[in-house]
């Protein structure tokens, strides 16, 4: 149904005013406004596939990169760390930024422009001086991740503030499933123009394709977000979000307690999450073949589910999509104890990837929902620094029991010897995930108007048991 009216914003002539008032709206204003809605929905999509494929393409070989050119295991480490690090200083200086100059639009597409750009030192200093070349990656890194991130909080504020608001789970579903393909497209893609150069001695011929292509296409997400279209936005103020308010009991408690629930999942979730690779490669033994199909597992997992996350979170709330998710985040690392079978294990992280995606979803949400349009670029700016820091607690955590935790589990008479200590270091991970979820999940809030759903309900709602649901259904009503 169109609404009755839309509020403008008072002209630059009117002595700058922030008084909003109220028009009519013809049908004339009303095609416009859902074109012009339209129209930036796909030029929203089209910048996520083309930043999807930098980062397919470029930023997942930066430590295959840093390897050619003989970098360490430290180094290797500081490339991985560094630059998110700083990064989320960047975003709070990007907030500071907005809330002082405005014009999200230009931060945006000043943002993706330096970012395509920087992709050109970051290729050629190290070849051209390659007795530094993984000195030159890590600092040309740094400003290439940095720029990124600096974009991120105005990015967030402005394509909300574009798209109708009772969409976002499915339009940002979608927008996720499009990247997840094409990012997975541009890695195939990279791994096996890496290997075909490598073949030919010429490593170097695929890296200058690769980086060369990510800088293109970053360029390209530059061009879809400059053709965004906000003049029916109101140009937000004061794009903040104070500190002080989130400490004061009253105004931001819900957004607080959110907080403190995706902090500490993150850091229960990072105890095991970085240390998977290294069981399956160091202690299973995998090829690095079997290690890629198994990977690839969570990026189709991901994809098959995010549109039916995306039409629970939009018709019956986050709160119930990261209630189902939530309580499936603990059962993931404490599968792993039970087998190590790689068609099992392929199996598992694919459900992973479902969980996850949906998990994911949920919280980028419910950051919008629980914030107005005027603070939400500090909101995302925070919410992503609790994950980042939690992140980056739960990986050193993780990696200190690895060191001081035994293979095997012993209670009483009760004993389990494992293959490692990392499945021990799983399921203390798969224990804290569960807490985390009993604490926290029950005490969040929906501030949606949203259809209410029982669990038993909503079971059967779930991406990948819905559509088995819906075939059983029609069998059981056929009639010949």
């Amino acid at each position: 149904m169109a609404p009755l009216g839309m509020v403008t914003r008072a002209s630059a002539s009117d002595n700058h005013s922030d008084i909003f008032f109220m028009v009519p709206q013809d049908d004339s204003q009303a095609d416009t406004a859902a074109g012009r809605r339209a129209h930036n929905e796909q030029y929203g999509i089209r910048e996520g596939a083309y930043t999807a494929i930098m980062q397919g393409a470029g930023e997942n070989y930066l430590t295959a990169f840093a390897l050619t050119l003989q970098a360490s295991t430290s180094q290797i480490g500081m490339l991985n760390t560094l630059p998110a690090f700083i990064g989320i200083f960047a975003q709070f200086g990007s907030v500071m930024w907005l809330r002082c100059v405005g014009h999200r639009h230009a931060v945006v597409v000043a943002g993706a422009i330096a970012q395509s750009l920087l992709w050109l030192p970051l290729l050629f200093l190290p070849m051209v001086f390659p007795e530094y070349g993984a000195v030159l990656v890590i600092v040309c890194a740094v400003p290439l991740v940095v720029v990124g991130h600096f974009s991120i909080p105005a990015w967030n504020s402005l394509i909300t503030d574009l798209i109708d608001s009772d969409r976002r789970g499915v339009y940002f579903a979608r927008r996720a499933r499009i990247m997840s393909a094409t990012s997975f497209i541009a890695l195939v893609t990279g791994g096996l123009v890496l290997t075909w150069t490598q073949h030919r001695e010429v490593a170097w011929a695929g890296f200058t394709a690769l980086f060369l292509m990510a800088a293109a296409a970053r360029g390209m997400a530059a061009r879809y977000l400059r053709r965004l279209d906000e003049s029916a936005v109101p140009v937000t103020a004061h794009l903040h979000l104070r500190l002080r308010d989130c400490v004061i009991a009253g105004r931001h408690g819900d957004f607080v307690r959110f907080l403190g629930f995706s902090g500490c999942m993150h850091f229960a979730a990072l105890l095991a999450g970085p240390y998977f690779g290294v069981y399956l490669l160091r202690d299973l033994h995998f090829t690095y073949f079997e290690y890629s199909a198994w990977a690839a597992t969570a990026i189709i997992g991901g994809f098959l589910a995010l549109n039916g996350w995306g039409r629970i979170g939009d018709r019956y709330g986050n709160k119930k999509l990261l209630w189902a998710t939530g309580f499936g985040v603990p059962i993931l690392p404490a599968l792993y104890l039970i087998t190590d079978q790689i068609w099992w294990l392929m199996v598992i992280n694919c459900l992973g990837g479902v969980v996850w995606s949906g998990f994911n979803l949920g919280l980028q949400n419910t950051v919008y929902d629980l914030v107005p349009s005027e603070e939400r670029a500090g909101a995302v700016a925070v919410s992503n620094g609790v994950i980042a820091t939690s992140a980056f607690l739960g990986t050193m955590a993780g990696g200190w029991l690895s060191t001081v935790l035994a293979p095997e589990i012993i209670f009483g008479g009760f004993e389990v010897h494992f293959v490692s200590n990392l499945l021990v270091v799983f399921l203390v991970s798969a224990l804290l995930r569960l807490a985390v979820a009993i604490i926290f999940i029950k005490p969040l809030k929906e501030v949606r108007e949203v259809e209410p759903i029982s669990h038993h309900e909503l079971f059967q709602e779930l991406p990948l048991i819905k559509p088995m649901m819906d075939v059983i259904g029609r069998r059981v009503g056929h009639q010949p």
